[in-house]
């Protein structure tokens, strides 16, 4: 069955287990931009450290720059995914 992550309420929720999707895209992602509401949110530095681990950076923005940053990055052509959590 295919894997299902947990629901993401607000940026607590926000650990490996609930990236793991952006873990199995292929082709492999090379940025995950994470928007975290109305303001940035620190993530746990073990949850980031994880994602380095497997090949993937993390960017942590408010969502309405996160929308930004994704955007301009899909417009460079990079392997990019959103994860964004409403304002």
């Amino acid at each position: 069955p295919p894997a299902v992550s947990p629901q993401v309420g607000s940026h607590r929720d926000i650990n490996h287990e609930s990236l793991s999707l952006f873990r199995l895209l292929e082709p492999q992602i090379e940025i995950l931009v994470l928007g975290t509401g109305d303001r940035v949110e620190r993530l746990l530095p073990a949850t980031l450290k994880q994602m380095r681990e497997c090949g993937i950076a993390v960017e942590v923005q408010d969502t309405a720059n996160a929308c930004a940053t994704f955007n301009f990055l899909v417009n460079e052509g990079r392997m990019v995914a959103a994860g964004l959590i409403p304002p």
